[in-house]
């Protein structure tokens, strides 16, 4: 299979010297064909209709990199550079033998996954966002600004996400705490799910989302669509960036804004990271509880104050106090997740938020054992309260 692959890329660059020399007439896949009839007369019928098939890719899809997106074992795929190629498996990151030949190969690439979404990387506008065709995100970073050469950033999406009960089974939270969690999230309490970078915390959010009753109008707002909610009532929000004369762009705050008059029964920001905040704590506080939303933070109690400082950058003018007293009234959950050691995810602390002295606090509900601790008494325990009543 090896010495396959290697004549697939000796048969690449022969290709592309033929497109360059202006000798290629034909379509991509009649020039592959009568090239590697040309080059593998002695190959078998099926060994050149498998040699056909990957030379093809090469040239037309994300040469080297196909092969690590087709396996299902590898969750994200790291580009530093040409010859610098990293995987995710299972929570470890490890290094590929993949690579390009050149930077203007892995450029040809980034074309290749930019141009069918209108987007573009260059000198003028070196970053870029984008979503490929199966919901994967894509980052992607170029000289001048990275000096390791062009870095791509390809994190795979899961068509089905997983559900609370998949991360009890994997051991991401205890039995316990998904059920209270589930209990919090069809009582309407409002959760904010907090962790580092990779800690897991859009397939946790999205795991609560299942636990949302079907009947409800949902509406999800992120920068790159990655939840996959089960629910039928569901309405897709995704911002965009400015276009190159410098507009066109549509952020996350605006489209916050336009899901309030959306009728939405809840709101899920995949991320809240900017000016944003003021006005998700502003619909939850005005009616729109039960929403989700993440933040990255090390701690349940910095994610509050995490909070209140993107709040205050919305640049209204509101005092630190009144931001903070919104803070208290919207959230009820703070959900803190990590990433181990080892590379798996776990949900290290459930946290209610509750008034200690005048101020904004929070109390731990997961006990070191794996159980739950009974709320307090105040909105989360009536949440729940009303749960049970109706059951």
């Amino acid at each position: 299979m090896e010495a396959l692959d290697d004549l697939a890329v000796a048969l690449r660059g022969r290709l592309i010297e033929r497109a360059r020399s202006g000798a290629a007439t034909q379509g991509v896949l009649e020039e592959v064909r009568a090239l590697v009839d040309r080059e593998a007369a002695p190959l078998g019928e099926a060994d050149r209709a498998a040699l056909c098939e990957r030379v093809l890719l090469l040239a037309t899809g994300l040469g080297p990199l196909e092969s690590l997106l087709a396996d299902p074992a590898v969750d994200e795929v790291m580009v530093n550079g040409p010859d610098s190629v990293y995987v995710e498996r299972r929570g470890k990151v490890e290094h590929s033998a993949a690579g390009f030949d050149s930077e203007a190969d892995l450029m040809h690439a980034i074309e290749r996954i930019l141009a069918p979404l209108g987007r573009r990387v260059d000198e003028a506008s070196p970053l870029c966002d984008a979503r490929l065709a199966d919901g994967s995100r894509v980052n992607v970073v170029i000289p001048p600004l990275s000096l390791s050469g062009p870095c791509l950033t390809i994190r795979r999406f899961r068509r089905e996400g997983f559900s609370l009960r998949d991360l009890v089974t994997n051991g991401t939270v205890p039995a316990p705490a998904a059920e209270l969690l589930a209990l919090a999230v069809a009582g309407r309490a409002s959760i904010l799910v907090s962790g580092g970078t990779g800690s897991g915390k859009t397939t946790t959010l999205n795991a609560l989302s299942g636990a949302i009753p079907g009947g409800e109008r949902i509406v999800t707002i992120e920068d790159a669509a990655e939840l996959a909610l089960r629910q039928r009532h569901v309405v897709r929000l995704e911002s965009r960036p400015s276009n190159l004369e410098g507009s066109g762009e549509v952020t996350i705050r605006q489209l916050v804004r336009n899901a309030l008059r959306m009728r939405p029964d809840r709101i899920v920001v995949g991320e809240v990271r900017g000016g944003e905040a003021l006005d998700l704590l502003q619909a939850l506080n005005t009616g729109h509880d039960g929403s989700l939303s993440t933040v990255h933070a090390n701690s349940p109690s910095d994610a509050l104050r995490r909070l209140e400082t993107l709040a205050l950058m919305a640049g209204v003018g509101l005092p630190h106090a009144a931001v903070r007293e919104q803070v208290a009234s919207a959230v009820d959950l703070v959900v803190h997740q990590v990433r181990r050691g080892d590379g798996s995810r776990a949900i290290e602390s459930i946290s209610e938020v509750v008034r200690v002295a005048g101020a904004t606090g929070t109390r731990e509900l997961l006990a070191p054992g794996g159980g739950v601790l009974e709320p307090g008494t105040g909105r989360l325990a009536s949440r729940l309260a009303g749960i049970g009543a109706g059951a």
